[in-house]
């Protein structure tokens, strides 16, 4: 991560140094700086946009088999930096390697070797006669240069539903990564063009939100605003891309509800509610934040909850026995140590966790709260980090009124052995995907977004390409007579 003589932007397939202020990044495992950071300038960001306008016409002429066979070259230039990308995530981001190995890194290669199939299956209805004596069929076309910003999160992969959908579909993108953690952002840019896929296809430019990223949502080349992040900015994004009338992708924020019914697997469900709402330090959007227990299970369910997270073992993010890394920084870590604190002084109950551990690193104990309100600060909003709230509720009704009792809609799961059950929860729980005795996986081939005001449109599987397409109708007339009788309705033929 330290500035080099190539510098952190990628623009028309090479890197540079931007013309804007360098700032110097700190490992938020360690607390100690990982050296410094180049940002673009508004004149970078120009660049970048011109040089993917400039290739958006070859590109998007090109057939679907060719650029699948580009995505499929990129997919093994990628595999083969596996290590360093995995290494690298871990240290930017403060991730366990274990998550960076196992996660991150092949999630994001599985999304390049979809969407180099997907490419090939751009289709739209079928052709017909819907109008009399002619053919109507539609066309899916790229719709242009894509104005994309994604998180601090998961960068690589967040890199890759932001770019891998655009392009496979034939268009072009600038994207800008959260300054945080830029480093396998611009790898994957990189890679892709060491692969083949031509310059300024994929661009990449480093700096703040509250000027380049503005900038580019705002830039009149940019004809759609994709933005991974909070509600608040994501509001805000809307707001600018109206200006222009730009179309918008949002992805915003989560408040995961956990429901544990009557007849639930207990130990499953504590398993399942730990994993969920610590994967990534808690710093996922679908993390199971608000667990709503039957009275019958509740004193079961938080007990083992508390033991497995009191088990957790937090330190050393690049040792492989290392269950938890640390939160993406010291501020963030205030964050949520005031949030607990807030709640704790309301009533709420802290069964585990509550605290940072002594040691060095923006670390944060996995935590389980309990006898909060439901309308309080601790339950309806974000976190983001390892907090888990847990709740009783008595009827099913009861249950999922508790679990759409948010602004957000974006996951959630429900635990349950009745399959009649399940099927009723996952229709009446407002979220872009609910899990049936499973919480978090995600697979390529399924979408992923929001309900609410956890934002629309999709990431991943072939549902994304509504979002990067523009779909035309086209009649064409096999009418040989030269007057067409609806003609009539507009003027007499003469």
């Amino acid at each position: 991560m330290s500035t080099t003589t190539h510098g952190h932007q990628f623009i028309n397939g090479s890197y540079r140094v931007g013309g804007g202020k360098t700032v110097e990044r700190i490992n938020p495992a360690t607390g100690e700086s990982d050296g410094s950071i180049d940002y673009a300038s508004l004149a970078d960001l120009n660049d970048a946009v011109n040089a993917a306008a400039a290739a958006f016409p070859g590109w998007s002429k090109l057939t679907p088999g060719a650029r699948s066979d580009h995505l499929l070259n990129f997919a093994r230039e990628l595999g083969a930096r596996s290590r360093e990308l995995a290494e690298l995530e871990t240290r930017q981001c403060g991730k366990t390697i274990r998550m960076s190995t196992e996660f991150d890194v092949p999630g994001t290669l599985d999304n390049i070797t979809f969407f180099a199939g997907a490419a090939r299956h751009l289709t739209g209805l079928a052709a017909g006669d819907y109008a009399g004596n002619s053919t109507s069929m539609i066309r899916r076309e790229a719709i242009g240069v894509i104005g994309s910003i994604s998180p601090w999160n998961y960068p690589l992969q967040m890199a890759a539903w932001k770019i891998l959908p655009a392009i496979a579909a034939g268009n072009t993108i600038v994207l800008k990564p959260s300054e945080l953690t830029p480093g396998t952002s611009l790898i994957f840019a990189e890679a892709a063009h060491a692969a083949g896929i031509p310059a300024g296809v994929i661009n990449i430019v480093v700096g703040a939100g509250a000027d380049i990223g503005e900038a580019l949502v705002r830039h009149p080349l940019v004809v759609m605003s994709s933005f991974t992040g909070s509600t608040a900015v994501g509001r805000h994004i809307m707001a600018m891309a109206a200006e222009t009338g730009k179309r918008v992708h949002l992805e915003l924020g989560g408040k995961a509800p956990l429901v544990v019914f009557k007849d639930a697997d207990v130990e499953a469900a504590a398993h399942g509610a730990v994993a969920g709402s610590t994967i990534n330090a808690g710093q996922d959007c679908t993390a199971a934040t608000r667990a709503y227990v039957h009275v019958s299970l509740f004193d079961a369910f938080t007990t083992r909850v508390a033991e497995l997270m009191d088990s957790m073992i937090l330190g050393d993010p690049t040792d492989p026995n290392t269950d938890m890394g640390s939160l993406i920084s010291y501020p963030h870590r205030e964050k949520i140590t005031a949030m607990v604190d807030r709640a704790r002084a309301a009533g709420a109950t802290v069964l585990a966790g509550g605290r940072a551990p002594d040691h060095p690193g923006a670390f944060y104990r996995p935590t389980l709260i309990t006898s909060a309100a439901q309308d309080s600060e601790i339950v309806q909003a974000e976190v983001f980090g390892p907090v888990l709230v847990a709740l009783p509720f008595e009827t099913e009704d009861e249950a999922i009124t508790l679990a759409n009792d948010t602004p957000f809609g974006l996951a959630a799961s429900a635990w349950t052995r009745d399959v009649n059950l399940a099927m009723r929860v996952a229709a009446e729980i407002q979220a872009g995907c609910v899990w049936i005795n499973e919480h978090i996986p995600i697979v390529s081939e399924m979408p992923h977004g929001g309900y609410k005001a956890s934002g629309f449109g999709k990431d991943m599987s072939a549902y994304s390409f509504e979002e990067y397409t523009n779909i035309k109708h086209v009649l064409i007339s096999h009418d040989t007579d030269a007057h067409k009788q609806w003609q009539n309705t507009v003027f007499r033929q003469r």
